[in-house]
């Protein structure tokens, strides 16, 4: 359990950060098979926007859920959902996860898509 323990660490140390500055945040979590990621107010209270490699409309438009394709697709979601909801600044919750792969791939499609963070 020492790796899950290092990146629940590193998790609470951004979170820490986050929350002194009370930014809405872009929370990401993966698992081998799907990534997920959720926009969340800036108390913590409230979900803005979600979105998923499990919802519909992105499982349909994929071959594969648990690759940096998917990912990209979930960026370009959770962006368009963001700004629909009125967010267009957030902070990056990268949940402790290195950033690289389908991490990177998320951030990148979001940015792209108008995010900014």
């Amino acid at each position: 359990m020492e790796k899950k323990e290092t990146r629940l660490k590193r998790a609470l140390k951004l979170r820490s950060k986050i929350k002194k500055l009370s930014a809405v945040r872009l929370s990401i979590h993966k698992t081998s098979q799907h990534i997920y990621a959720q926009v969340i107010s800036g108390d913590g209270s409230v979900t803005l926007a979600s979105a998923s490699t499990t919802q519909t409309e992105i499982k349909s438009a994929l071959k594969n859920t648990g690759n940096v394709e998917a990912a990209a697709q979930v960026g370009k979601f959770i962006a368009q959902k963001a700004i629909a909801a009125g967010v267009t600044e957030v902070a990056f919750d990268r949940s402790g996860f290195k950033y690289h792969g389908r991490v990177k791939a998320l951030a990148d499609a979001a940015r792209e898509a108008g995010l900014k963070f």
